[in-house]
Protein backbone atom coordinates (compact mmCIF):
# COMPACT_ATOMS: atom_id res chain seq x y z
CA UNK A 1 0.00 0.00 0.00
CA UNK A 2 1.31 3.21 -1.24
CA UNK A 3 1.67 5.35 1.90
CA UNK A 4 2.28 9.09 2.35
CA UNK A 5 3.10 10.66 5.62
CA UNK A 6 2.17 14.40 5.53
CA UNK A 7 4.80 16.25 7.68
CA UNK A 8 3.40 19.54 8.28
CA UNK A 9 2.33 21.77 11.47
CA UNK A 10 -0.11 23.30 9.68
CA UNK A 11 -1.53 26.31 11.47
CA UNK A 12 -1.69 25.69 15.02
CA UNK A 13 -4.79 26.82 16.57
CA UNK A 14 -6.64 27.34 13.31
CA UNK A 15 -8.87 24.06 12.96
CA UNK A 16 -10.06 25.11 9.58
CA UNK A 17 -6.79 26.20 7.70
CA UNK A 18 -5.69 22.58 8.92
CA UNK A 19 -8.30 20.77 7.74
CA UNK A 20 -7.87 23.01 4.34
CA UNK A 21 -4.19 21.75 4.35
CA UNK A 22 -4.99 17.98 4.98
CA UNK A 23 -7.75 18.73 1.77
CA UNK A 24 -4.73 19.95 -0.71
CA UNK A 25 -2.32 16.66 0.71
CA UNK A 26 -5.21 14.02 0.34
CA UNK A 27 -5.51 15.33 -3.59
CA UNK A 28 -1.57 15.43 -3.97
CA UNK A 29 -1.57 12.21 -1.91
CA UNK A 30 -4.45 10.62 -3.90
CA UNK A 31 -2.40 11.63 -7.63
CA UNK A 32 0.87 9.58 -6.61
CA UNK A 33 -1.41 6.55 -6.01
CA UNK A 34 -1.59 6.56 -1.71
CA UNK A 35 -3.84 4.52 -0.51
CA UNK A 36 -3.55 6.10 3.12
CA UNK A 37 -2.40 9.54 4.08
CA UNK A 38 -1.41 10.11 7.40
CA UNK A 39 -0.73 13.37 9.60
CA UNK A 40 1.44 14.65 12.36
CA UNK A 41 0.66 14.53 16.29
CA UNK A 42 -1.92 16.96 17.17
CA UNK A 43 -2.27 18.33 13.79
CA UNK A 44 -6.10 19.75 13.47
CA UNK A 45 -5.65 22.02 16.39
CA UNK A 46 -1.49 22.22 16.63
CA UNK A 47 0.19 21.23 19.65
CA UNK A 48 1.51 23.97 21.73
CA UNK A 49 -1.61 25.63 22.05
CA UNK A 50 -2.09 25.32 25.53
CA UNK A 51 -5.61 24.79 27.33
CA UNK A 52 -6.96 26.10 23.72
CA UNK A 53 -6.75 22.32 23.55
CA UNK A 54 -8.73 21.57 25.50
CA UNK A 55 -11.29 23.97 24.20
CA UNK A 56 -11.00 22.90 21.06
CA UNK A 57 -11.02 19.08 21.86
CA UNK A 58 -13.95 17.18 19.70
CA UNK A 59 -15.77 13.84 20.32
CA UNK A 60 -14.18 10.97 17.95
CA UNK A 61 -17.58 11.27 15.73
CA UNK A 62 -17.59 15.03 16.00
CA UNK A 63 -17.62 17.59 13.15
CA UNK A 64 -14.08 17.11 12.58
CA UNK A 65 -14.07 13.38 11.73
CA UNK A 66 -17.04 14.49 9.76
CA UNK A 67 -14.91 16.60 7.06
CA UNK A 68 -12.13 14.39 7.14
CA UNK A 69 -14.45 11.66 6.09
CA UNK A 70 -15.78 13.84 3.16
CA UNK A 71 -12.28 14.44 2.12
CA UNK A 72 -11.19 10.73 2.52
CA UNK A 73 -14.06 9.40 0.02
CA UNK A 74 -13.95 12.43 -2.16
CA UNK A 75 -9.97 11.91 -3.18
CA UNK A 76 -10.37 8.34 -3.05
CA UNK A 77 -7.43 7.40 0.12
CA UNK A 78 -8.01 6.39 3.79
CA UNK A 79 -6.52 9.31 6.04
CA UNK A 80 -5.11 8.67 9.79
CA UNK A 81 -5.35 11.98 11.95
CA UNK A 82 -4.06 13.13 15.18
CA UNK A 83 -6.65 15.47 17.20
CA UNK A 84 -7.48 15.91 20.65
CA UNK A 85 -10.32 13.68 21.53
CA UNK A 86 -13.09 14.83 23.70
CA UNK A 87 -14.92 11.89 26.03
CA UNK A 88 -16.70 14.15 28.93
CA UNK A 89 -14.36 16.00 30.78
CA UNK A 90 -11.52 13.98 29.45
CA UNK A 91 -9.03 15.18 27.01
CA UNK A 92 -7.52 12.41 24.90
CA UNK A 93 -4.04 12.96 22.74
CA UNK A 94 -5.49 10.70 19.89
CA UNK A 95 -5.27 9.46 16.07
CA UNK A 96 -8.11 8.34 13.89
CA UNK A 97 -7.87 6.26 10.65
CA UNK A 98 -10.89 6.64 8.34
CA UNK A 99 -11.36 4.87 5.14
CA UNK A 100 -11.70 5.62 1.72
CA UNK A 101 -15.51 5.54 1.73
CA UNK A 102 -15.51 7.72 4.62
CA UNK A 103 -15.53 4.85 7.62
CA UNK A 104 -14.52 5.50 11.19
CA UNK A 105 -12.15 2.48 11.26
CA UNK A 106 -10.08 2.91 14.69
CA UNK A 107 -9.33 5.28 16.89
CA UNK A 108 -6.32 5.31 19.53
CA UNK A 109 -5.71 7.40 22.56
CA UNK A 110 -1.87 7.72 23.21
CA UNK A 111 -0.94 5.91 26.36
CA UNK A 112 2.31 7.34 27.38
CA UNK A 113 1.84 11.06 28.05
CA UNK A 114 5.62 12.79 27.43
CA UNK A 115 5.85 15.65 29.90
CA UNK A 116 4.31 17.92 32.17
CA UNK A 117 2.93 19.62 28.99
CA UNK A 118 0.69 16.56 27.77
CA UNK A 119 -0.06 15.22 31.77
CA UNK A 120 -1.45 18.82 32.15
CA UNK A 121 -3.47 18.81 29.11
CA UNK A 122 -4.18 15.17 28.39
CA UNK A 123 -5.67 11.60 30.00
CA UNK A 124 -3.84 8.43 28.38
CA UNK A 125 -5.48 6.02 27.05
CA UNK A 126 -5.88 2.14 27.96
CA UNK A 127 -5.66 0.70 25.11
CA UNK A 128 -2.42 -0.28 23.87
CA UNK A 129 -3.50 -2.10 20.61
CA UNK A 130 -5.80 -0.39 18.31
CA UNK A 131 -5.84 -2.44 14.82
CA UNK A 132 -7.69 -1.90 11.57
CA UNK A 133 -7.90 -3.65 8.39
CA UNK A 134 -7.03 -1.72 4.73
CA UNK A 135 -6.07 -2.24 1.84
CA UNK A 136 -4.60 -6.14 2.77
CA UNK A 137 -2.73 -4.84 5.63
CA UNK A 138 -3.32 -4.96 9.43
CA UNK A 139 -3.02 -1.17 10.04
CA UNK A 140 -1.97 -0.16 14.38
CA UNK A 141 -2.21 3.49 15.64
CA UNK A 142 -0.13 4.96 18.11
CA UNK A 143 1.27 8.29 18.63
CA UNK A 144 4.84 9.53 19.41
CA UNK A 145 6.91 8.65 22.62
CA UNK A 146 4.65 5.21 23.01
CA UNK A 147 7.01 4.23 20.01
CA UNK A 148 9.47 4.73 22.36
CA UNK A 149 8.67 1.87 24.52
CA UNK A 150 9.63 -1.47 22.49
CA UNK A 151 6.84 -2.94 24.66
CA UNK A 152 4.18 -1.28 22.70
CA UNK A 153 5.36 -1.91 19.82
CA UNK A 154 6.07 -5.64 20.53
CA UNK A 155 2.55 -5.90 21.45
CA UNK A 156 1.67 -4.36 18.55
CA UNK A 157 3.80 -7.71 16.55
CA UNK A 158 2.61 -10.02 18.30
CA UNK A 159 -1.52 -9.08 17.71
CA UNK A 160 -0.13 -9.11 13.81
CA UNK A 161 0.26 -5.51 13.13
CA UNK A 162 1.43 -5.17 9.39
CA UNK A 163 1.90 -1.41 9.27
CA UNK A 164 1.86 0.74 12.45
CA UNK A 165 1.14 4.67 11.92
CA UNK A 166 2.66 7.01 14.06
CA UNK A 167 1.74 10.39 14.20
CA UNK A 168 4.62 12.76 16.36
CA UNK A 169 5.74 15.70 17.64
CA UNK A 170 9.57 14.77 18.00
CA UNK A 171 11.61 17.87 19.51
CA UNK A 172 15.02 18.94 19.07
CA UNK A 173 17.59 17.15 20.55
CA UNK A 174 15.90 14.01 20.26
CA UNK A 175 16.54 13.44 16.32
CA UNK A 176 18.28 10.46 17.10
CA UNK A 177 14.55 8.69 17.54
CA UNK A 178 13.25 9.35 14.00
CA UNK A 179 16.93 8.30 12.44
CA UNK A 180 17.73 5.70 14.29
CA UNK A 181 15.36 3.94 16.75
CA UNK A 182 12.18 3.99 14.24
CA UNK A 183 13.90 2.33 11.92
CA UNK A 184 15.16 -0.47 14.73
CA UNK A 185 11.74 -0.94 15.97
CA UNK A 186 10.33 -1.54 12.51
CA UNK A 187 13.29 -4.29 12.29
CA UNK A 188 13.08 -5.91 15.28
CA UNK A 189 9.30 -6.22 15.07
CA UNK A 190 9.20 -6.88 11.59
CA UNK A 191 6.70 -4.42 10.16
CA UNK A 192 6.60 -1.35 8.61
CA UNK A 193 6.28 2.17 10.87
CA UNK A 194 5.24 5.45 9.17
CA UNK A 195 6.83 7.93 11.55
CA UNK A 196 4.98 11.36 10.79
CA UNK A 197 6.69 14.78 12.09
CA UNK A 198 5.73 17.84 12.96
CA UNK A 199 8.50 20.57 11.85
CA UNK A 200 9.90 24.38 12.44
CA UNK A 201 9.11 26.46 15.79
CA UNK A 202 6.24 26.00 17.68
CA UNK A 203 5.72 28.39 20.93
CA UNK A 204 9.26 27.25 22.66
CA UNK A 205 9.65 23.95 20.80
CA UNK A 206 11.38 23.19 17.50
CA UNK A 207 10.56 19.74 15.51
CA UNK A 208 12.65 18.56 13.65
CA UNK A 209 10.94 16.83 10.79
CA UNK A 210 12.71 13.70 10.04
CA UNK A 211 9.45 11.66 8.85
CA UNK A 212 10.39 8.17 7.71
CA UNK A 213 8.46 5.04 6.82
CA UNK A 214 11.08 2.36 8.08
CA UNK A 215 10.71 -1.25 6.47
CA UNK A 216 11.12 -4.60 8.19
CA UNK A 217 14.86 -4.13 7.30
CA UNK A 218 15.53 -1.24 9.08
CA UNK A 219 15.93 0.62 6.15
CA UNK A 220 14.14 4.13 5.57
CA UNK A 221 11.70 3.57 2.16
CA UNK A 222 11.35 7.29 2.60
CA UNK A 223 12.96 10.33 4.70
CA UNK A 224 11.74 13.73 4.88
CA UNK A 225 13.48 16.79 5.79
CA UNK A 226 13.61 19.82 7.62
CA UNK A 227 10.80 21.35 6.16
CA UNK A 228 7.22 20.99 5.53
CA UNK A 229 6.62 18.24 2.58
CA UNK A 230 4.48 15.25 1.72
CA UNK A 231 7.00 12.06 1.14
CA UNK A 232 5.53 8.65 -0.60
CA UNK A 233 6.48 5.40 -0.44
CA UNK A 234 5.32 1.99 -0.21
CA UNK A 235 4.51 -1.03 2.26
CA UNK A 236 4.71 -4.40 0.45
CA UNK A 237 3.29 -7.25 2.28
CA UNK A 238 5.05 -9.75 -0.43
CA UNK A 239 8.62 -8.16 1.10
CA UNK A 240 6.58 -7.78 4.70
CA UNK A 241 5.95 -11.96 4.27
CA UNK A 242 9.96 -12.64 3.13
CA UNK A 243 11.67 -10.44 5.87
CA UNK A 244 8.98 -12.10 8.58
CA UNK A 245 10.52 -15.74 7.36
CA UNK A 246 14.42 -14.27 6.92
CA UNK A 247 13.86 -13.02 10.86
CA UNK A 248 11.55 -14.82 13.05
CA UNK A 249 11.85 -12.93 16.27
CA UNK A 250 7.96 -13.64 17.02
CA UNK A 251 8.81 -17.37 16.70
CA UNK A 252 12.34 -17.41 18.45
CA UNK A 253 11.18 -15.84 21.73
CA UNK A 254 10.88 -17.33 25.02
CA UNK A 255 8.21 -15.41 27.24
CA UNK A 256 8.61 -17.44 30.58
CA UNK A 257 12.37 -15.64 30.41
CA UNK A 258 10.96 -12.33 30.73
CA UNK A 259 8.22 -11.96 33.87
CA UNK A 260 10.76 -9.03 34.89
CA UNK A 261 9.44 -7.07 32.02
CA UNK A 262 5.68 -6.20 33.86
CA UNK A 263 7.07 -6.36 37.61
CA UNK A 264 6.76 -2.66 39.11
CA UNK A 265 10.03 -1.04 40.10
Amino acid sequence: MRTALLQSSGRPGSVAENLKVLDAAAGRAAAAGAGLLATSEMFVTGYAIGDDIGRLAEPADGDWADTVAETASRHGLAIAYSYPERDGEAVHNSVQLISADGTRLANYRKTHLFGDFEREQFTPGEQPVVQAELNGLTVGLIVCYDVEFPENVRAHALAGTDLLVVPTALMHPFQFVAEALVPVRAFENQMYIAYVNRVGPEAGFEFVGLSTLAGPDGVARTRAGRSEELVVADADPVLLAASRETNPYLEGRRPGLYGSLVRHS
